[in-house]
């Protein structure tokens, strides 16, 4: 795989009111697609939440992981985003691999804290909506904090063709005149298809487009990536924790266990020496 273009930008208008974030995540997704095969509207919609998780992460937890998970009310299918501090980024289809329809589907963002516990909020994505409508809807209700976020994946001719996305949050103390000329700037913003597809898009160039006008500070950018963080020390920690009669049932049986990451498809083979290992360890 090419190295990757993606980055995320932050900028601040100068009279404090507005922080402005803005991501190319093309070549991310592209990654998470080909790793999980998906296609249709499930690639569409776990391309704007793989995005998504990058955006609430760098804006509210930039220090922690976080991810960005889509559930359906009735059936097992869901979509994960899930954004590492390292900029490691990876996608998964769980449940039912059939399309993946947004029609009554809840949104569960999880924050993962440095000592190990979980922060989490759900909220339900509002009827008719995407999961631009999802993310907006979690940070008013979960954070409150007034915000516009936009993500949007684009294909051509069943290809991908552009991944990307902003959020503007309204900051503690802004007056009401900036909040009025933003909400109406921002009514030619709520797709951001056209942005995406100029051949010369960066997330730079995104701010510039928003921001068009309006004094502003650039901020840090940072660069992220496609990624799967599993290796086989974390796939024989969870073996470990097994129940020793789990474990010694998979002994007994003297066939090596062969195990495929779910995010990446990476295979991992183990010995019943090495199960006999886990057994001594316990």
């Amino acid at each position: 795989m090419t190295a990757s273009k993606d980055s995320i930008h932050r900028a601040m208008t100068n009279d404090g009111a507005f922080r402005v974030v803005t991501v190319r995540a093309t070549d991310t997704v592209a990654g998470v697609l080909q790793a999980q095969d998906a296609s249709g509207e499930t690639a569409r919609h776990l391309g704007d939440l793989v995005t998504g998780a990058v955006l609430i992460r760098e804006t509210m937890s930039p220090a922690l992981r976080v991810q960005g998970i889509l559930k359906q009310r009735k059936g097992n299918g869901y979509l994960l985003g899930d954004s590492h501090p390292s900029g490691s980024t990876r996608g998964l289809v769980g449940g039912a691999h059939s399309e993946f329809e947004m029609n009554d589907a809840l949104l569960r963002v999880v924050r993962t804290l440095q000592d190990g516990r979980i922060q989490q909020g759900v909220v339900a994505v509002p009827d008719g909506g995407d999961v631009s409508k999802g993310l907006m809807t979690y940070m008013q209700e979960s954070e409150q904090i007034t915000t516009m976020i936009v993500v949007g994946t684009l294909f051509d001719d069943g290809k991908l063709a552009a991944v990307g996305g902003y959020l503007v949050q309204l900051l503690p103390g802004a007056d009401r005149a900036p909040l009025m000329i933003m909400t109406e700037r921002l009514e030619d913003f709520c797709n951001v298809d056209k942005f995406l597809l100029q051949p010369d898009f960066s997330p730079q160039s995104l701010t510039e487009e928003l921001l068009w006008g309006m004094p502003y500070t650039e901020l840090e950018s940072s660069s992220f990536h496609y990624k799967c963080w599993c290796s086989r020390t974390s796939m024989m920690g969870a073996l470990s924790s097994l129940n020793r009669s789990e474990i010694q049932s998979m002994v007994d049986d003297g066939e090596v266990l062969e195990i495929a990451c779910d995010y990446c498809r990476r295979d991992y083979r183990v010995t019943p020496a090495e199960l006999t290992g886990l057994l001594d360890e316990n």
